[in-house]
């Protein structure tokens, strides 16, 4: 369970970091035929915050790990 934790904290950090710094939010939203959500989803208020929490929930599995041993 634990390994889940924290491949889940680090696979959503980096999708968080590269929908937040490169163009590929708007390329997958275009291929799925979801543009209209752009406007909603593809902003700082939104990306951020995701982002923060990711990164919240690896700093958490790695917490955890190290007190269990």
């Amino acid at each position: 369970m634990k390994n889940k934790l924290l491949a889940l904290g680090v696979g959503g950090t980096i999708l968080a970091i590269l929908c937040c710094f490169t163009p590929l939010l708007p390329v997958v939203l275009t291929a799925l035929g979801l543009t209209g959500l752009l406007g909603v989803v593809y902003s700082d208020a939104v990306l951020l915050p995701i982002l923060a929490g990711f990164l919240i929930l690896t700093g958490y599995a790695i917490w955890r790990q190290k007190t269990q041993k």
